[in-house]
């Protein structure tokens, strides 16, 4: 048990610079931790629960691999925990985003119990991140005369998956934080010179803007705890430079809230703005975490009488303040109007900021689900030979009459066309 003896250790230096135990990816060190969880009498016992239910990383990772199938050994009642109960392993499952915890489920749903079978597929009806092999399973169970996946199927293309997720909130309640004046790059988000600390999340959290914007950040939290922390670069573009997933992420783990209570430091839903709006690569990975991204425009160029564009000494315009963002305002973003409101007026058109297809990537957590969502969602209704629903708003045509294209666009439209040729899909 030499590697639960070392994390230990590591749990101590961490915690000595403010730190958390690191999020658990190894399945070697997994499976020490499973050993003392079916050991009644380890003194390890405890805290090894804990970090297997709250601790260790989900998806495709090799301690996702040992968490899903001794999940699966308690279901089938190979393995007795007390803390445990069939309904919390299939919870936990549900948490674990694709991977093992999927074929987990499969298992459980195309076995010989149909009570746990049934348990399962209801698990199944929520996950989207299905892979190849895994839809081919429940392709081959469907054509074999399985009627738990044809149930699963009949789910999947209604895309109950998304349908039946809690709509986007009408009102979101935020509390403004400037972040700098002028443009922001990602590089102040994340900085290029701590890439190395990017896999460890909480680690490279710390290196969001400076650590006394980190604390201001937390007594906003503090003051408004019903409310979410709108970072915002004021005259200027947040997100120049680059996409930077991390810097995202850093935000979302200052700003946003957690995207399972079992799975730490991996947050949703951030909220940025700037005068000049979001950068539109860096507006891609906000919506990679179902964020928002606002376009304030509460500085504007001032204007003489002849509507001419007035200069300082230098040359550059002079800019008029609309309306104040100054950090600790209070706002409120209706979603339903698309505006944003202060003192109940109306202070921004923000429709841009919630297009349908926008609006779908923040009711599902992020864009990664939807287009998993909908490549499900087809293979289901091509394996029943049925149409499905519009569920998706539907992708926006863009023509310029007269105009042809240009070369990436080319060889876009192109390889599109080959895809489905090949039996592929093309994804909007």
């Amino acid at each position: 048990m030499h590697l639960y003896q070392d994390y230990l250790e590591e749990i101590e230096e961490r915690k000595s610079v403010g730190l958390h135990p690191k999020p658990i990816d190894s399945g070697e060190l997994a499976a020490e931790i499973i050993a003392q969880i079916k050991d009644p009498s380890n003194e390890y016992r405890k805290a090894s629960l804990d970090f297997l239910i709250y601790n260790t990383l989900p998806g495709t990772t090799s301690a996702a691999g040992e968490k899903a199938r001794f999940l699966e050994e308690i279901i089938l009642g190979k393995s007795a925990v007390e803390e445990i109960s069939n309904a919390f392993a299939f919870e936990l499952l549900s948490h674990m985003k694709g991977g093992a915890s999927i074929q987990t489920l499969l298992n459980l749903a195309l076995g010989e119990d149909a009570e746990i079978a049934k348990q399962a597929a209801e698990v199944l009806k929520t996950q989207v991140y299905l892979y190849d092999a895994d839809t081919a399973r429940l392709e081959a169970a469907y054509k074999a005369g399985n009627p738990v996946a044809k149930d699963i199927l009949e789910s999947y293309a209604a895309a109950e998956f998304f349908t039946k997720l809690p709509e986007v909130p009408e009102e979101v309640q935020v509390v403004t934080y400037i972040a700098a004046e002028g443009d922001i790059s990602t590089d102040l988000l994340s900085p290029g010179n701590q890439a190395h600390s990017r896999a460890d999340r909480e680690l490279h959290g710390k290196c969001l803007i400076t650590t006394e914007a980190q604390e201001s950040i937390k007594a906003l939290q503090k003051l408004h705890p019903d409310k979410s922390v709108m970072l915002i670069a004021e005259k200027g573009t947040m997100g120049v430079g680059s996409s930077r997933m991390s810097g995202v992420n850093n935000v979302a783990l200052w700003t946003g809230r957690q995207a399972s209570k079992y799975v730490p430091f991996v947050n949703i839903f951030p909220i940025v703005a700037g005068t000049n709006g979001i950068s539109p690569i860096f507006l891609t990975t906000v919506s990679v975490t179902g964020g928002i991204g606002l376009d304030l425009k509460n500085w504007v160029k001032k204007t003489d009488a002849e509507g001419k564009v007035v200069t300082n000494a230098n040359g550059d315009p002079i800019l008029e303040q609309v309306y104040s963002v100054e950090t600790g305002t209070v706002l409120t973003i209706n979603t339903k109007e698309k505006k944003l409101y202060g003192d109940g007026k109306v202070l921004a058109d923000v429709s841009s900021a919630f297009t349908p297809q926008k609006l779908e990537f923040i009711k599902a957590g992020g864009s990664y689900a939807i287009v998993f969502g909908k490549k499900l969602q087809t293979f289901a209704a091509q394996t029943l030979g049925i149409e499905p629903p519009v569920v998706y708003a539907p992708a926006k045509e863009v023509s310029h009459q007269g105009q042809g294209l240009t070369a990436v666009e080319k060889i876009f439209n192109r390889n599109a066309v080959e895809d489905l040729l090949d039996g592929g899909e093309a994804l909007s």
